[in-house]
């Protein structure tokens, strides 16, 4: 399901295809901006099962999204995903929702590792660390 590929100016990308839904979409015929967080959250669990985190590993702290253009029914959506920073125990992880080819939308999230059994943050392990290096942009 997901691919990783390197574009013209070398940063590391790692995509996930996502299946649209009918009823992704409103009474305008286009995706519902509520949609588009689904399609982000879909990309950022992919990326971080790529990277080797577990799904109980980490926990959403920001997300913020630029809408660029309206998405219709039947439109191949992907999600594009990157590493922008990373700190001691978060991340700024940005994604590119992209329909037939073209952004739709833009997105910054910070996904911060997360011990839900004390209920606080904990360090990125050296692993994860390094993984993350490799789609550092």
């Amino acid at each position: 399901m997901t691919h990783d590929a390197e574009s013209e100016t070398t940063k590391r990308v790692h995509r996930t295809p996502v299946q649209m839904r009918f009823a992704d979409t409103d009474a305008m015929g286009h995706v519902n901006n509520g949609s588009f967080v689904v399609y982000a959250e879909t990309g950022r669990i992919d990326f971080m099962k790529a990277l080797g985190a577990a799904d109980r590993s980490f926990i959403l702290a920001h997300l913020a999204i630029d809408f660029r253009r309206q998405v219709r029914f039947r439109e191949s959506v992907i999600v594009e995903s990157w590493v922008e920073k990373i700190g001691t125990s978060s991340m700024t992880l940005r994604q590119a929702i992209r329909a037939d080819g073209t952004v739709a939308a833009d997105v910054r999230a910070v996904v911060v590792s997360f011990d839900y059994a004390a209920s606080r943050s904990t360090p990125w392990s050296a692993e994860l660390r390094q993984a993350m290096q490799g789609y550092l942009n």
